[in-house]
């Protein structure tokens, strides 16, 4: 009688991950890469966030909200006729801001108030005018004769109200360390085009505290920023030897940079002769300071903060040649979020690899 085969079951050594497994891996790290990609780059060109805005109207031309052609600037006449105020919503040392209106379109009119300062004021129109962009506000029209000018309006105002803003209930979703680093990066995008711009090498120097910084700077309805006050904005041009100082008074305190202060002491007198100039290094040393408002303390800041050290621990070398330019904090910004992105999308890739 015939034995019957007798089958012995082998037991094969447990394998960690099949190829086939590894495989599907890879392709959905892959996948993921290419969508983050997609993601991130869509928040660098929504909302006219690229370098070029197909939206913006050629110079000397504006458009408002929902409308389709371009309008030229508003001259005198016009916005005598057609411009109406509605209540005053700030004063500074240059000019007095109202809230007006145009055709049913909320507008802002800047008027000059110290006649003393009608340098400054038409410095910052000049300012406005070639610097027309998207890190910058919408120049909608101006008169020389009565030093005014006209500019759209964003009614959630300057960056000193954003942690209030953040806490209205229609803006909580708002509040989280993704839209927060965000916002940093539009401030440090607003700095590095200041740096190239199509006039040369500007610097930001009404920026000697943090409030005074903010107060430079609207916040839009989508939350990215735009510069609003550009009055003083002195060139650096290295080729030509010129340097720049950031008005004609002692600056102090930890908020502006070392070769913005006093460099002879309490013991000597402070003269505006004697003081040295600077170049754009200053905007590049408050960047760390700024950025920290910004990130403010919800979950997930320190985390981005903890990414962030090394390069703020550069911004805030002593020698300005030491520092990194605007174009090298920027970059890091941005690979910064991209990384976290990644890591908050697939926590387990790590541990999977």
């Amino acid at each position: 009688m015939e034995k019957k085969p007798h089958f012995v079951r082998r037991e094969f050594p447990p394998r960690e991950v099949s190829s086939v497994s590894l495989a599907l891996l890879f392709a959905a790290i892959l996948l993921l890469n290419a969508l983050l990609y997609l993601y991130v780059n869509k928040f660098y060109t929504s909302s006219g966030r690229a370098e070029t805005d197909p939206g913006l109207c050629p110079f000397g031309y504006f458009k408002l909200g929902a409308v389709k052609n371009c309008s030229p600037w508003l001259s005198c006449e016009a916005i005598n006729r057609e411009v109406r105020k509605l209540k005053c919503v700030g004063e500074g040392a240059v000019k007095k801001v109202f809230l007006s209106e145009w055709k049913e379109n909320k507008v802002v009119l800047s008027q000059l108030t110290n006649s003393e300062l009608k340098e400054d004021f038409l410095h910052g129109l000049k300012m406005l005018k070639a610097l027309q962009s998207k890190h910058v506000v919408r120049l909608l029209g101006y008169c020389v004769q009565q030093f005014t000018v006209l500019t759209e309006y964003h009614p959630l105002g300057s960056l000193r109200g954003l942690n209030e803003t953040l806490h209205i209930p229609k803006y909580k979703g708002m509040n989280t360390w993704h839209r927060r680093l965000m916002l940093a990066i539009d401030y440090v995008s607003i700095i590095r085009y200041l740096h190239s711009s199509p006039l040369g090498t500007l610097v930001m120097c009404d920026s000697n505290d943090l409030d005074k910084v903010l107060s430079q700077y609207l916040l839009t309805s989508d939350f990215h920023i735009l510069v609003n006050d550009l009055d003083a904005l002195p060139l650096v041009n290295r080729s030509a030897g010129r340097l720049v100082k950031c008005g004609h008074r002692e600056l102090r305190g930890e908020f502006v940079a070392p070769e913005q202060r006093w460099p002879y002491g309490e013991e000597v007198p402070f003269e505006d002769d004697l003081m040295p100039p600077y170049d754009e290094k200053t905007d590049i040393w408050k960047i760390p300071d700024v950025s920290n408002f910004f990130l403010g303390h919800v979950e997930g800041s320190d985390i981005v903060r903890l990414h962030l050290f090394d390069i703020h621990a550069a911004c805030k070398k002593k020698d300005p040649a030491e520092r990194p330019s605007a174009q090298e904090v920027l970059d890091t910004y941005r690979k910064v979020l991209t990384l976290l992105i990644r890591e908050a999308a697939m926590p387990g890739t790590r541990e999977m690899l």
